[in-house]
């Protein structure tokens, strides 16, 4: 079974979406087999967004993503990081398609509701520096 690390945002939380977004991954057949929330710090968040850190809106993802708690999951599965990817849908808001998550959530591409693992190499660096 591959594992991949998928990030509810402060946003999702913020609007009461944990349990539909919950919902859809369970429905799509992959499995939640651990979850915890937290609140980021800028040490974290300087790890896991440094190929990004050196952009001019770094700052504030930032701020976006310390203005509240996120949930934490590591979901299981058959082909988990490239399903969860597509379940996602794209990264840019405008660009996600109806029927994804951030196609059907997300308001804006700086606060775009959910994050997950590109590959499995970085689904397992991810799973390490938020679970230990």
């Amino acid at each position: 079974m591959e594992r991949t690390y998928i990030m509810l945002k402060p946003d999702a939380l913020k609007r009461n979406l944990i349990g539909e977004i919950i919902c859809r991954i369970e429905k799509k057949g992959y499995k939640v087999v651990d979850i915890k929330m937290m609140i980021l710090n800028e040490d974290i968040l300087r790890k896991h967004y440094s190929h990004i850190a050196d952009k001019p809106f770094f700052p504030e993802i930032i701020t976006y993503m310390t203005s509240g708690p996120v949930l934490a999951m590591i979901v299981e599965g058959e082909n988990a990081v490239a399903g969860m990817r597509i379940l996602m849908g794209a990264t840019k808001f405008e660009e996600a398609v109806s029927g994804t998550i951030r196609g059907d959530y997300a308001m804006s591409t700086s606060e775009n509701i959910i994050h997950g693992s590109d590959s499995i190499e970085n689904a397992e660096i991810e799973i390490k520096r938020f679970f230990n």
